[in-house]
């Protein structure tokens, strides 16, 4: 998944308050749904676009799913995230330089 798409996913802010209680803990869909104003299954819905870009993963255990955050899933967001943070210092000097001739 490209990191437009899970941009894209991430738009929502349910699915991002979600992904947020996962980064601490593994939880079920009913666990996750509480504090949320939504019905189960808008939550399984949410769950399931999580799951298909990638950022969540499922375990089984007897009638219960429990899901956790898929640190892999994070891979393309990192890498955007990295081409920036080369990016920014290098302006924000010359931003700095420039600043410093403009007061002389």
């Amino acid at each position: 998944m490209s990191e437009t798409d899970i941009f894209k996913v991430l738009a929502d802010p349910t699915r991002r308050a979600v992904l947020e209680r996962l980064a601490s803990d593994e939880l079920t869909a009913t666990q996750l749904r509480e504090g949320f104003a939504i019905s189960q299954p808008a939550m399984s819905q949410h769950l399931a676009v999580l799951r298909g870009a990638g950022l969540i993963s499922e375990r089984r255990e007897g009638r219960f799913a429990h899901y956790r955050v898929a640190p892999e899933g994070l891979a393309p967001l990192h890498a955007w995230i990295a081409r920036y943070r080369a990016f920014w210092p290098t302006r924000i000097d010359n931003l700095k330089d420039l600043l410093k001739e403009m007061d002389q």
